[in-house]
């Protein structure tokens, strides 16, 4: 694991230390917010642990900025003396994903820790669609396809999601015009330069085809052949 710890007691930083690097873990620290919240937000960790009280920024406003302004999602476990229920409910409230209080046995904290790493893992996982040699990071909003990043416009975004979720199933025309534009599509075909334009992206320079046209169902992402059972053909 990789932490950042977010303390001005260097007698508590000390014994953290000691511990988890003992066990393999590597530690920075930060006395105080401001310094923990430049740190978290230009720094990668697997994640923080983070006192309430701290000079120049207090734990909870800290976790406000992080994860509002920021946008950082690293799992945070707030360590304070502050162990009262309304406490509580404010640390949660401002961000936190898990909350210890003072005095603690060092093990128990290793191990929430590890639990919360587990846990934002396994989301981290589930926010990432592949389908062949394409991905798309839905964290981010990367697209690649053979390790070549692809630029794509919002709706094309739109239409790649719906399309990677459902492969390889063939996904009809009108879901994806309601994915655009809801119960009111326009009269002209729109849908059909959109997919031109997510067709360009994704498949232009690569052998194999991944989007494909079923005639008279909608379209679908995947290799092989269409749902129809002919081989897969370009755009109508």
């Amino acid at each position: 694991m990789k932490l950042l710890i977010v303390e001005d007691n260097p007698s508590l930083v000390a014994n953290l230390f000691e511990y988890f690097e003992e066990r393999g873990h590597t530690l920075d620290v930060a006395p105080d917010g401001l310094t923990g919240l430049h740190l978290a937000t230009t720094q990668d960790y697997d994640a923080l642990v983070l006192d309430w009280m701290l000079p120049r920024m207090d734990g909870p406003t800290l976790l406000r900025a992080l994860r509002g302004e920021a946008g950082k999602d690293v799992p945070v476990i707030m360590l304070t003396a502050r162990a009262e229920l309304p406490d509580k409910i404010a640390g949660f409230r401002a961000g936190a994903d898990d909350y210890l209080t003072k005095p603690f046995a060092l093990p128990e904290l290793e191990v929430r820790l590890e639990a919360l790493i587990a846990r934002a893992r396994g989301q981290r996982r589930q926010r990432m669609l592949t389908v062949a040699d394409l991905s798309f990071d839905l964290a981010t909003l990367e697209v690649t396809r053979g390790g070549r990043s692809l630029h794509l416009y919002p709706a094309c975004r739109k239409l790649l999601e719906v399309l990677m979720r459902a492969s390889p199933a063939v996904v009809p025309r009108a879901r994806l015009e309601a994915v655009l534009w809801g119960d009111d599509p326009p009269d002209a075909d729109l849908l059909r330069s959109h997919l031109y334009e997510l067709r360009r992206a994704v498949d232009n320079g690569f052998e194999r085809k991944l989007i494909h046209t079923v005639p008279r169902a909608g379209y679908r992402l995947g290799e092989g052949v269409d749902a129809s059972g002919i081989a897969a053909a370009g755009d109508d």
